[in-house]
């Protein structure tokens, strides 16, 4: 059977209890991320996708889920970190949907970020200086 028969099986969407329900390439696509991510974070227990034989499906919870690891990556956070925050996002109630941040963490972050993006100027400004030497030196 195929992963979309396999969806819209009566077993299938007995046991998911969400009418939303995504295959791995479908979150794949809808959310700009490789498998290979997909399932890194299926490993790492960051995702829990329901699993029928070799097929992965995501409800809704999951998705919430998934957004939120992006957003904690684009916050610059490690996966361990967000591990972390899902888990106390998890205690505060499945109607959360966002990070529970306080003051220190964020200041943390921010102190964090600004020291990368303080080391990105600089290999920049160094990779200028070497391509404009390339560009004099082919002149």
């Amino acid at each position: 059977m195929n992963a979309s028969a396999l969806l819209h099986s009566p077993t299938f969407e007995a046991d998911a209890n969400s009418p939303e329900m995504l295959t791995i390439g479908e979150v794949s696509r809808l959310y700009g991320v490789t498998l290979r991510a997909l399932r890194f974070y299926e490993q790492r227990g960051l995702l829990k996708p329901i699993r029928r034989g070799g097929a992965r499906f995501y409800d809704g919870a999951q998705k919430v889920r998934l957004q939120m690891i992006l957003k904690g990556k684009h916050l610059g956070f490690t996966l361990t970190e967000i591990t972390d925050l899902l888990e106390a996002e998890q205690e505060r109630g499945p109607k959360a949907g966002d990070f529970a941040l306080d003051e220190k963490m964020v200041l943390s972050q921010l102190r964090h970020l600004e020291e990368r993006r303080a080391d990105l100027d600089q290999a920049i400004a160094e990779l200028r200086t070497v391509h404009q030497k390339l560009v004099n030196t082919a002149a």
